[in-house]
């Protein structure tokens, strides 16, 4: 699909082939080329979180109370809403959760924007950066849940209210919470795929105007999906820690 291979994947696949050979196989990974072992996603989402990583180091040093820059003020922001927003959801036990739906939230709309850098592509435009982070809310809101209420009380919420039916609703539970992963792989995976094609696809053929009206329309799918990803994540976690007395 996409087979060129872009600087910033040569770059790494020229400097650390050796690290990256020995580190998949050890989690028992195979690449196809051992002289180029890192992909355009994987390089990708390592430039992502090494963006994060430098926004956060650039907030902790300049880290103020009585004066917060401008970056601080942004990211609190951030933090504020996304906060919020699972107070709504959630409720009771939101505070402790809202780092995960901040990360997930931060993760994803800086993956969906770096596709509008020339010479960079978005991450979450190959099927397995999405799929990662279907599998990663999808164990995280379980485990929450187990936390939460321990594994019987947990399993209590695939049996339903109807105890009667529970012989019934539960298979069909466990088939419902296994399609969630795919559902918001596909979700996300499908958006920013078809934004990045038709966008590539106007500059090949108008350099100029109409490219940048597609450009804005992907900047506001990336924020549109990166926000949906963050309040499925919210449903899921408020379902699984949810008490029958709440």
């Amino acid at each position: 699909m996409h087979e060129h291979e872009l600087w910033f994947t040569a770059l790494l696949n020229q400097y650390l082939a050796a690290p990256a050979n020995a580190l998949f196989q050890l989690v028992g990974f195979h690449t196809e080329d051992a002289a180029k072992p890192w992909s355009n996603y994987m390089a990708m989402e390592l430039l992502v979180i090494g963006l994060l990583m430098l926004v956060a180091i650039l907030v902790r040093a300049s880290l103020s109370v009585d004066r917060p820059g401008k970056l601080q003020l942004v990211m609190e922001n951030i933090y504020t809403f996304v906060g919020d927003q699972a107070h709504e959801i959630i409720g009771h036990g939101y505070k402790q959760r809202v780092a995960f739906f901040t990360m997930t939230f931060l993760f994803v709309v800086t993956s969906n924007l770096l596709g509008i850098v020339p010479t960079f592509e978005s991450p979450t435009m190959y099927y397995f950066v999405p799929a990662g982070l279907a599998i990663a809310t999808f164990l995280y809101y379980n485990g929450q849940g187990i936390q939460e209420q321990g594994i019987l009380g947990h399993l209590k919420h695939f049996c339903g209210p109807i105890w009667l039916l529970a012989w019934f609703m539960f298979p069909l539970e466990i088939i419902s919470h296994c399609i969630r992963p795919v559902s918001l792989t596909i979700r996300l995976f499908a958006n920013m795929l078809a934004g990045e094609q038709v966008t590539v696809g106007f500059l090949s053929m108008v350099p100029w105007v109409i490219p940048v009206i597609f450009m804005g329309l992907h900047v506001f799918v990336s924020f549109v999906q990166a926000f949906i990803f963050m309040m499925l994540s919210m449903v899921y976690v408020g379902e699984s820690v949810a008490h029958e007395d709440h």
